[in-house]
């Protein structure tokens, strides 16, 4: 899998007088960019009573700016073909586009505006906090999405890492203007920002288109972000969420590692043998012979701080504690076994081509590319990402399955009919 020099994607960083720090991966062959721009504070950074003020301050952004009404922002990128959009994780919010390379000057100008320049009107918040009101709606409507949020809360609470990204009813209602300006004026400066590029683009370029649209201009003036509180202890516990409904849905997990464990490659691969595919162990035990449910799998999230794995599945009351049951057994036997060799190695060709593919993507090289700089973390070619995999041995992932995925460890929540006995 060695790719040719003349053919391999070049990446750069520069940190430029304002404390920005500007990453780009080109990719040959490609005639698109995407450019994002990356902002060290989000839920995790908050305080219970602001519960999603990052998340509001995000949506407020795309209402408009000094010279830009919020109709002429959508427009801004579309008109040429493009795509504009954000999000708010725990631990950044992200603004990111999708241009041809001839446009990237209009995307960096856009998102420029946006994040440095954004008008936060009173009227604005109005209708905006109206919209948010909705998207918390949407979630308590949807059970496959709220059994994670609770599920997410019962694993860090009273940690900032159980908070709702989006906020809840209560703490919307209560923000105004007046903490979205705070917010803006303490985190939205260059030092607590990262802008990453992938694609067709030439990083001197970028740095010129940078200097062009304003942001090498923008002076610092933020300040420290808050640390995250120590992680409160955790003692694994199993809770029933009574809801009207068709299905129970059920997330079992644990805390995990950081995204800076060198271990992770060996959670990741046990949690994609476990439930990441048809082929997967859940896949055809809760599914294929049991035929319990529609939908079973596995999922992770790593953290600066710390991280959770788990798994998720949707069946009929009647059939969860089956369910349940099944997905204990299988946590438990790799949990005492490990994967057996050729698991192991037919595991790692899986993840290696899963890498391989998603990275044909300038969007997944922009993100990776972000990542060097959000995580402290040095650029490692593809070829060295596959050796990481390869790397990988018995001892360690049989290691990380005994103590992450021990039946003993897992927070169990439940959503659905009756009183989950």
């Amino acid at each position: 899998m060695n790719q040719r020099a003349d053919t391999a994607p070049r990446f750069q960083r520069s940190v430029l007088a304002n404390g920005l720090t500007v990453l780009s991966e080109q990719v040959p062959g490609v005639r698109s960019v995407s450019f994002g721009a990356w902002i060290r504070s989000a839920s995790v950074h908050e305080r219970a009573e602001e519960m999603g003020v990052s998340h509001l301050l995000e949506h407020m952004v795309f209402k408009g700016t000094e010279r830009r009404t919020a109709a002429q922002i959508a427009l801004s990128l579309e008109a040429v073909g493009g795509s504009l959009d954000a999000y708010t994780s725990r631990e950044h919010t992200v603004y990111q586009a999708r241009v041809l390379d001839a446009h990237l000057d209009l995307a960096a100008d856009v998102i420029g505006d946006m994040v440095f320049h954004p008008a936060l009107r009173d009227e604005d918040l109005t209708l905006e906090r109206k919209v948010i009101l909705e998207e918390i709606a949407m979630v308590d409507d949807t059970p496959d999405d709220l059994v994670f949020e609770l599920h997410n809360e019962a694993l860090w609470a009273p940690h900032p890492l159980g908070y709702s990204i989006l906020g809840t009813r209560e703490t919307v209602s209560r923000l105004g203007t007046a903490e979205l300006r705070a917010l803006h004026a303490r985190a939205y400066h260059p030092e607590h920002m990262i802008v990453a590029a992938a694609g067709n683009v030439d990083h001197d370029r970028l740095l010129e288109i940078l200097a062009r649209t304003g942001w090498a201009d923008v002076p610092r003036g933020g300040t420290p972000r808050p640390g995250a509180p120590p992680l409160p202890d955790l003692v694994p516990a199993s809770r029933h969420v009574t809801r009207e409904g068709a299905q129970t849905h059920v997330v079992v997990g644990s805390r995990a590692l950081r995204h800076g464990d060198p271990r992770r490659h060996a959670l990741v691969l046990l949690s994609m043998l476990m439930g990441g595919g048809m082929s997967s162990r859940l896949f055809q035990r809760v599914r294929e012979e049991l035929g319990l449910a529609y939908a079973v799998y596995t999922f992770q999230m790593l953290h600066e701080q710390a991280g959770a794995h788990g798994v998720y599945v949707g069946t009929a009351p009647e059939t969860a504690g089956r369910a349940l049951d099944a997905i204990v057994a299988e946590l438990e036997r790799v949990a005492a076994k490990g994967l057996p060799p050729e698991e192991l190695a037919m595991g790692k060709e899986q993840l290696k081509g899963q890498l391989v593919l998603s990275l044909e993507s300038p969007a997944s090289r922009m993100y990776r590319a972000a990542s060097v700089a959000l995580y402290d973390e040095p650029y490692r070619t593809l070829d060295e990402l596959l050796a990481q995999v390869d790397a990988v041995d018995e001892a360690t992932v049989g290691a990380v399955a005994r103590e992450f995925f021990d039946p003993a460890a897992q927070t169990v929540l439940s959503l659905g009919p009756g009183s989950g006995d």
